[in-house]
């Protein structure tokens, strides 16, 4: 069987979780982990993804509420998302306990964008709500 037939077949599988720790690192190289900087993160269009951090993470669940509150536009349809206020709240919800749980731990860059995110969420779910 070649190479490529087995990756296939394992892709058809699903994910499979190796275990590295105390691998040579000529073997890691052949085979990087998510994250480490010889893994290629690619969008399914071959793009770049861009690397993740609390910023990015915080407008991940900002924009996941935008567009279950029909704020933004679906990519695919070119029309505003379905109103879903129960999952748009929980998008809120995630925000409020990352704010609660990273108290005190924020770079103050940090603590303003997610303190407006917050808020201006706050207040288009409450207009929707009407």
């Amino acid at each position: 069987m070649s190479d490529q037939d087995e990756r296939q077949k394992k892709q058809e599988r699903g994910f499979t979780i190796v275990d590295r720790r105390g691998q040579r690192e000529d073997e890691a190289a052949e085979h990087p982990t998510p994250g480490s900087e010889a893994a290629e993160d690619e969008a399914p269009g071959g793009a770049p993804l861009p690397r993740i951090d609390f910023a990015g993470l915080l407008l991940s669940f900002g924009t996941s509420a935008l567009y279950h509150l029909g704020e933004v536009v679906d990519p695919e349809t070119g029309k505003p998302g379905p109103v879903d206020l129960p999952v748009a709240r929980q998008s809120i919800d995630a925000l409020e306990v990352l704010e609660e749980k990273t108290r005190g731990n924020l770079s103050e860059d940090e603590q303003a964008l997610l303190g407006h995110l917050l808020t201006d969420l706050r207040m288009r779910f409450v207009q929707k709500s009407k």
